[in-house]
Protein backbone atom coordinates (compact mmCIF):
# COMPACT_ATOMS: atom_id res chain seq x y z
CA UNK A 1 0.00 0.00 0.00
CA UNK A 2 1.34 3.41 -0.94
CA UNK A 3 0.54 5.44 2.13
CA UNK A 4 1.83 8.65 0.55
CA UNK A 5 -1.37 8.98 -1.51
CA UNK A 6 -3.54 9.27 1.59
CA UNK A 7 -5.06 12.50 2.87
CA UNK A 8 -5.07 13.16 6.60
CA UNK A 9 -6.99 15.91 8.39
CA UNK A 10 -5.40 16.92 11.68
CA UNK A 11 -7.67 18.74 14.16
CA UNK A 12 -6.29 20.32 17.34
CA UNK A 13 -6.62 23.76 18.95
CA UNK A 14 -2.96 23.80 20.05
CA UNK A 15 -0.83 25.18 17.22
CA UNK A 16 2.40 23.70 18.56
CA UNK A 17 0.89 20.22 18.50
CA UNK A 18 -0.54 20.79 15.02
CA UNK A 19 2.86 21.83 13.68
CA UNK A 20 4.67 18.95 15.39
CA UNK A 21 2.32 16.24 14.17
CA UNK A 22 2.01 17.74 10.71
CA UNK A 23 5.79 17.80 10.34
CA UNK A 24 6.09 14.11 11.24
CA UNK A 25 3.26 13.05 8.94
CA UNK A 26 4.46 15.10 5.99
CA UNK A 27 7.95 13.67 6.49
CA UNK A 28 6.38 10.28 5.72
CA UNK A 29 4.79 11.68 2.56
CA UNK A 30 1.19 12.06 3.72
CA UNK A 31 -1.00 14.89 2.41
CA UNK A 32 -1.93 16.79 5.58
CA UNK A 33 -4.52 19.51 6.13
CA UNK A 34 -5.35 21.09 9.50
CA UNK A 35 -8.16 22.69 11.48
CA UNK A 36 -8.13 24.27 14.94
CA UNK A 37 -11.74 23.58 15.90
CA UNK A 38 -14.52 21.13 15.17
CA UNK A 39 -16.60 23.47 13.03
CA UNK A 40 -13.71 24.19 10.66
CA UNK A 41 -12.92 20.47 10.56
CA UNK A 42 -16.41 19.66 9.26
CA UNK A 43 -16.08 22.35 6.58
CA UNK A 44 -12.73 20.87 5.50
CA UNK A 45 -14.20 17.35 5.37
CA UNK A 46 -17.04 18.55 3.15
CA UNK A 47 -14.61 20.29 0.77
CA UNK A 48 -11.77 17.80 0.68
CA UNK A 49 -12.78 14.42 2.05
CA UNK A 50 -9.80 12.89 3.89
CA UNK A 51 -9.01 9.22 4.32
CA UNK A 52 -8.18 9.70 8.00
CA UNK A 53 -9.10 12.31 10.64
CA UNK A 54 -6.83 12.72 13.68
CA UNK A 55 -9.07 14.46 16.16
CA UNK A 56 -8.38 16.12 19.51
CA UNK A 57 -11.05 15.56 22.19
CA UNK A 58 -10.97 18.85 24.10
CA UNK A 59 -11.58 21.71 21.64
CA UNK A 60 -13.59 24.94 21.45
CA UNK A 61 -16.93 25.25 19.60
CA UNK A 62 -17.36 21.47 19.24
CA UNK A 63 -15.49 18.83 21.18
CA UNK A 64 -14.04 15.80 19.45
CA UNK A 65 -16.88 13.47 20.40
CA UNK A 66 -19.42 15.85 18.85
CA UNK A 67 -17.36 16.14 15.68
CA UNK A 68 -17.01 12.35 15.44
CA UNK A 69 -20.76 11.83 15.82
CA UNK A 70 -21.44 14.45 13.15
CA UNK A 71 -19.01 12.80 10.73
CA UNK A 72 -20.58 9.40 11.30
CA UNK A 73 -24.11 10.77 10.86
CA UNK A 74 -23.40 11.34 7.16
CA UNK A 75 -23.72 8.21 5.04
CA UNK A 76 -21.03 9.46 2.64
CA UNK A 77 -18.51 9.65 5.51
CA UNK A 78 -18.75 6.08 6.74
CA UNK A 79 -15.48 5.13 5.08
CA UNK A 80 -13.51 7.94 6.78
CA UNK A 81 -11.18 6.60 9.48
CA UNK A 82 -11.17 8.53 12.77
CA UNK A 83 -8.60 8.41 15.56
CA UNK A 84 -8.75 10.53 18.70
CA UNK A 85 -5.69 12.33 20.03
CA UNK A 86 -6.08 12.91 23.75
CA UNK A 87 -4.26 13.23 27.05
CA UNK A 88 -7.34 11.74 28.73
CA UNK A 89 -6.51 8.11 29.39
CA UNK A 90 -9.57 7.15 31.47
CA UNK A 91 -11.40 4.03 30.29
CA UNK A 92 -14.74 5.85 30.13
CA UNK A 93 -13.26 8.50 27.83
CA UNK A 94 -11.88 5.89 25.44
CA UNK A 95 -15.11 3.91 25.49
CA UNK A 96 -17.10 7.06 24.70
CA UNK A 97 -14.78 7.67 21.75
CA UNK A 98 -15.30 4.19 20.34
CA UNK A 99 -19.02 4.31 20.98
CA UNK A 100 -19.40 7.48 18.89
CA UNK A 101 -17.62 5.87 15.95
CA UNK A 102 -13.85 6.24 16.37
CA UNK A 103 -11.45 3.65 14.98
CA UNK A 104 -8.57 4.22 17.39
CA UNK A 105 -7.37 6.31 20.32
CA UNK A 106 -3.83 7.73 20.38
CA UNK A 107 -2.56 8.99 23.73
CA UNK A 108 -0.75 12.29 24.21
CA UNK A 109 2.04 13.20 24.52
CA UNK A 110 2.47 12.08 20.92
CA UNK A 111 5.49 9.91 20.16
CA UNK A 112 6.31 10.16 16.44
CA UNK A 113 7.17 6.48 15.89
CA UNK A 114 4.01 5.34 17.68
CA UNK A 115 1.92 7.87 15.75
CA UNK A 116 3.25 6.75 12.36
CA UNK A 117 2.78 3.09 13.28
CA UNK A 118 -0.82 3.73 14.34
CA UNK A 119 -1.57 5.71 11.19
CA UNK A 120 -0.15 2.96 8.98
CA UNK A 121 -2.15 0.31 10.86
CA UNK A 122 -5.34 2.34 10.44
CA UNK A 123 -4.83 2.76 6.72
CA UNK A 124 -4.16 -0.96 6.30
CA UNK A 125 -7.33 -1.89 8.08
CA UNK A 126 -10.16 -3.28 5.99
CA UNK A 127 -13.19 -5.47 6.46
CA UNK A 128 -12.07 -9.09 6.43
CA UNK A 129 -13.70 -10.11 3.16
CA UNK A 130 -12.48 -11.39 -0.17
CA UNK A 131 -11.47 -8.52 -2.46
CA UNK A 132 -13.97 -9.50 -5.13
CA UNK A 133 -16.99 -9.50 -2.78
CA UNK A 134 -18.97 -6.28 -3.12
CA UNK A 135 -22.41 -7.44 -1.97
CA UNK A 136 -23.84 -10.09 0.35
CA UNK A 137 -27.38 -11.37 0.78
CA UNK A 138 -28.40 -13.41 3.78
CA UNK A 139 -32.06 -14.27 4.19
CA UNK A 140 -33.79 -10.88 3.81
CA UNK A 141 -30.65 -8.85 4.62
CA UNK A 142 -28.73 -7.25 1.73
CA UNK A 143 -25.33 -5.66 2.34
CA UNK A 144 -23.56 -3.45 -0.18
CA UNK A 145 -19.94 -3.12 0.97
CA UNK A 146 -18.92 -0.44 -1.50
CA UNK A 147 -21.82 1.87 -0.61
CA UNK A 148 -21.96 1.07 3.12
CA UNK A 149 -25.68 0.29 2.86
CA UNK A 150 -27.80 -2.38 4.49
CA UNK A 151 -31.35 -3.29 3.52
CA UNK A 152 -33.82 -5.53 5.29
CA UNK A 153 -36.38 -6.24 2.62
CA UNK A 154 -37.10 -2.85 1.05
CA UNK A 155 -36.19 -0.85 4.16
CA UNK A 156 -32.73 0.69 4.44
CA UNK A 157 -31.09 0.34 7.85
CA UNK A 158 -28.46 2.99 8.63
CA UNK A 159 -25.57 1.55 10.65
CA UNK A 160 -22.57 3.36 12.15
CA UNK A 161 -19.21 2.27 10.78
CA UNK A 162 -18.33 -0.21 13.53
CA UNK A 163 -21.72 -1.90 13.49
CA UNK A 164 -21.50 -2.18 9.69
CA UNK A 165 -17.99 -3.68 9.85
CA UNK A 166 -19.05 -6.11 12.55
CA UNK A 167 -22.08 -7.24 10.55
CA UNK A 168 -19.92 -7.70 7.42
CA UNK A 169 -17.35 -9.71 9.34
CA UNK A 170 -19.90 -12.11 10.81
CA UNK A 171 -21.86 -12.38 7.56
CA UNK A 172 -18.71 -13.01 5.50
CA UNK A 173 -18.51 -16.58 6.83
CA UNK A 174 -21.93 -17.80 7.97
CA UNK A 175 -21.85 -20.38 10.78
CA UNK A 176 -18.18 -19.68 11.53
CA UNK A 177 -17.56 -18.85 15.19
CA UNK A 178 -15.52 -15.64 15.45
CA UNK A 179 -13.54 -15.46 18.68
CA UNK A 180 -13.73 -12.19 20.56
CA UNK A 181 -10.01 -11.58 19.99
CA UNK A 182 -10.52 -12.08 16.24
CA UNK A 183 -13.39 -9.60 16.21
CA UNK A 184 -11.34 -7.00 18.10
CA UNK A 185 -8.42 -7.44 15.70
CA UNK A 186 -10.58 -7.27 12.56
CA UNK A 187 -12.95 -4.44 13.52
CA UNK A 188 -11.01 -2.45 16.10
CA UNK A 189 -7.47 -3.27 15.02
CA UNK A 190 -5.00 -3.86 17.83
CA UNK A 191 -6.74 -1.39 20.11
CA UNK A 192 -7.70 -2.49 23.60
CA UNK A 193 -11.29 -1.43 24.16
CA UNK A 194 -13.78 -2.01 26.93
CA UNK A 195 -14.79 -5.62 27.60
CA UNK A 196 -18.43 -4.92 26.73
CA UNK A 197 -17.79 -3.03 23.49
CA UNK A 198 -18.51 -6.01 21.21
CA UNK A 199 -21.56 -6.98 23.28
CA UNK A 200 -23.04 -3.49 22.96
CA UNK A 201 -22.54 -3.46 19.18
CA UNK A 202 -24.03 -6.95 18.82
CA UNK A 203 -27.08 -5.92 20.85
CA UNK A 204 -27.61 -2.86 18.63
CA UNK A 205 -27.33 -4.96 15.46
CA UNK A 206 -29.92 -7.40 16.78
CA UNK A 207 -32.28 -4.57 17.67
CA UNK A 208 -31.89 -2.55 14.46
CA UNK A 209 -32.12 -5.54 12.11
CA UNK A 210 -34.50 -7.62 14.24
CA UNK A 211 -32.03 -10.47 13.91
CA UNK A 212 -32.22 -13.64 15.95
CA UNK A 213 -29.51 -15.46 14.02
CA UNK A 214 -26.49 -13.62 15.44
CA UNK A 215 -25.69 -16.19 18.06
CA UNK A 216 -23.63 -15.83 21.22
CA UNK A 217 -21.13 -18.63 21.83
CA UNK A 218 -20.64 -18.25 25.57
CA UNK A 219 -17.07 -17.60 26.62
CA UNK A 220 -15.84 -17.64 23.01
CA UNK A 221 -17.49 -15.15 20.66
CA UNK A 222 -20.26 -14.84 18.05
CA UNK A 223 -21.47 -16.30 14.78
CA UNK A 224 -23.99 -15.46 12.05
CA UNK A 225 -26.12 -18.58 11.82
CA UNK A 226 -27.84 -19.43 8.53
Amino acid sequence: MEFQKYKILLVDDEIDILDFIRYNLEKEGYLVSTATNGSDALIEIAKNKPHLVLLDVMMPIMNGFEVCKTIRSEESNQDILIAFLSARSEDYSQIEGFECGADDYIAKPIRPKVLISKVQALLRRAIVLEDNIKEMTLRDISINIENYTVYKGDAQIVLPRKEFQLLCLLASKPNKVFHREEIYASVWGSTIVGNRTIDVHIRRLREKLSLDNIKTIKGIGYKYEE
